[in-house]
């Protein structure tokens, strides 16, 4: 399709504005490709706005539109720095992080950045047909409970544990906006909260966004300290630590059983709450064994805020999500959710139900686990192999990525714009860590690319632009 694309956005000179482009029909036969890639092609061109289309007519060139005279916006310096003065710690946008693992590389970019699975991964003929038997239940386009549905409810709880019910349990548009609403709920704006180091930044940027200081915990391979968050808790006076105890991103770490109770014990002694965001669990590898539960099933007193999704085992665009929680803390939580979003679009929750309870949700599950294995075997042995000067300490049984430290004459922002140039995008770690990294790190990602043999020509490239930094 981008190809195609591309081509046709080349031919455009051809046709003075508001001419017309050869039918659908001819642009098969002249390029060989099918209809809905030719469909693609040009959606993608009138989404640039270089190509409308008008039903019955066909698809034109856009007529040229003369820029609007730039206004002046200076003034917006002085307010945005008016508005930082006034917080006691100013809010950062900053979406860098997550806009690394959001943004498509150019064509030909083998995409270790990736957060999602690729589009072969992802389940597309089992979300199509439950979105097509969604639309057609009784109501499907009605307002659904803010809450949201009581099935999709009890289905989330199951997946906690004995402790939550679906009265526990909040449905949202993902597990981003999950986290979103829980640190908006727990923590003041100018509050300290604490976060695993390194973490997933987009987590930092929810935290920041809303006014809130990381303070960072370091994280080895089981987990989150007890020692260190022990002590975070009573040199910050935090009253939030947010934690991925399963496949941590980046370190893909694993809570070890003992730290469990420690971090549930430390954290309602210093009267805090425990995040737990459990995004991993359904991306687990098939030689992984048995997996613990979530923290939230050990909670009896109301500590544990559990967030979890769909999204990371389906598609970027199921954002389907939850959050589950006990005791006063959720009304807090439901009214943050209903006033940022309402409720979540109710055709998304029954398509969702529909797939988590279609024979085809467990035979994706078994595909992704295996492919996934698969796919960490031959980065593993690429690493291995190509790029022995990077330490990869720890090789996770489940998520989608490894986590590989730079040695201390490779400089990270070059490395990350050499492989760019070799022909493969990797994430670089700064933006995991709060403050100041203790070394370079880079993550690479298995899950957004074809397949084994992407995976091992990327490292081969990884390897060239280690290379050119060397000489």
């Amino acid at each position: 399709m981008l190809d195609l694309a591309n081509a046709l956005r080349r031919d455009l000179d051809r046709y003075s504005p508001g001419g017309k482009l050869p039918s659908s029909r001819a642009l098969v036969e002249r390029y060989r490709v099918s209809p809905v890639t030719v469909s693609r092609a040009l959606a993608r061109l009138v989404a640039e706005g270089l190509v409308v289309t008008r039903p019955g007519s066909g698809s034109f060139r856009a007529e040229t539109v003369a820029a609007a005279p730039a206004g002046d916006t200076s003034w917006q310096e002085v307010t945005l720095s008016a508005d930082a003065a006034a917080e006691v710690v100013p809010r950062a946008v900053d979406a860098a992080g997550v806009l690394v693992t959001l943004a498509a590389p150019p064509p030909g970019v083998v995409e270790f950045n990736g957060g999602y699975l690729h589009p072969s991964l992802q389940p597309e003929r089992a979300m199509a047909d439950a979105l097509a038997r969604a639309g057609r239940r009784p109501g499907a386009w009605t307002r659904p409970p803010t809450d949201g549905l009581p099935e999709l409810r009890e289905w989330f709880a199951r997946g906690v544990g004995r402790t939550t019910g679906p009265a526990d349990v909040l449905v949202t548009a993902g597990g981003q906006a999950a986290l979103t609403t829980a640190l908006r709920a727990l923590a003041p704006p100018g509050a300290p909260v604490l976060v695993e180091s390194p973490t997933y930044p987009g987590m930092l940027a929810i935290a920041r966004a809303a006014g809130l200081r990381p303070v960072p915990v370091p994280v080895d391979a089981d987990g989150v300290r007890p020692e260190l968050l022990s002590a975070a808790f009573r040199a910050s006076g935090a009253r939030v630590f947010v934690c991925q105890p399963l496949f941590q991103n980046p370190t893909g770490a694993v809570l070890a059983p003992g730290r469990r109770p420690e971090v549930l014990r430390i954290a309602r002694e210093a009267g805090a709450f425990v995040v737990e965001d459990d995004f991993a669990r359904r991306l687990v590898h098939d030689d992984a064994g048995t997996l613990p539960g979530p923290l939230a099933a050990d909670d009896h007193d109301g500590v544990v805020v559990h967030v979890s999704s769909l999204t990371k085992v389906t598609s970027p665009s199921l954002r389907v999500g939850m959050l589950a929680a006990r005791g006063p803390v959720l009304e807090r939580l439901r009214a943050i959710h209903v006033v940022d979003t309402f409720f979540v679009p109710r055709p998304l929750q029954e398509a969702a139900l529909e797939l988590v309870g279609s024979p085809a949700w467990n035979r994706h599950l078994r595909a992704v686990s295996a492919e996934l294995r698969t796919r960490r075997r031959a980065m593993a042995t690429a690493v291995g192999t190509d790029l022995a000067p990077l330490a990869l300490t720890h090789i996770p049984s489940g998520g989608y990525h490894l986590w590989l430290r730079l040695p201390d004459r490779l400089d990270e922002s070059a490395l990350v714009a050499a492989a760019l140039r070799a022909g493969v995008a990797v994430a670089p770690g700064r933006p995991y860590f709060s403050a100041e990294p203790p070394a370079g790190h880079i993550r690479l990602s298995f899950a957004g690319v074809a397949g084994a043999a992407e995976i091992t020509e990327g490292v081969r490239r990884l390897r060239d632009a280690c290379a050119e930094l060397s000489r």
